[in-house]
């Protein structure tokens, strides 16, 4: 991660945190991404103050545990995630190997499981997929405050 506290003169820093570290893919990823997540948003708290809502905190687990067990699940080889925070959002970014577009299936209370991508489409501002030669980048906006909604671009948009 940058340093957060300045670029060098003293001041505080205006260039966005950011964080993006390899992920091993095995049993213990998913918990390590959570951690990872959680750490990085009480860095931003301590070192650039910015402010973090519990709600933020919790959808932010959340969000990356479902983009981290996604591509666990799904793709074959490493996994990468990156965390930014832009302004009143944090963005996570999950880059795996498989070269799928994914689609929230639809709603069905019968369906037992397999509601994780339903689930975060239902807490993000937004919410996008990329495909790219070698995988897949998907990225996924969470609010940092309480209160504040999706934007009105459609999912997909960033």
């Amino acid at each position: 991660m940058e340093p957060a506290d300045n670029d060098g003169d003293g001041e505080p820093s205006t260039r966005p945190m950011t964080i993006a570290v390899p992920l091993s893919g095995d049993d213990t990823c998913i918990a390590e991404a959570r951690h990872l997540a959680a750490d990085f948003l009480g860095r931003a708290v301590a070192e650039r103050g910015v402010t973090v809502s519990t709600r933020a905190m919790d959808l932010t687990r959340l969000v990356v545990s479902e983009l981290v067990t996604n591509a666990r699940k799904h793709a074959p080889g490493p996994l990468w995630m990156e965390l930014r925070i832009l302004d009143d959002a944090v963005e996570v970014t999950v880059r795996d190997t498989a070269r799928v577009q994914l689609l929230a299936r639809r709603v069905d209370p019968r369906r037992v499981g397999q509601h994780g991508l339903e689930i975060v489409m239902a807490v993000v501002q937004a919410f996008q997929v990329r495909l790219e030669p070698t995988g897949k980048t998907v990225t996924a906006r969470i609010a940092l405050g309480d209160g504040v909604r999706r934007t009105d671009s459609p999912p997909g948009d960033l």
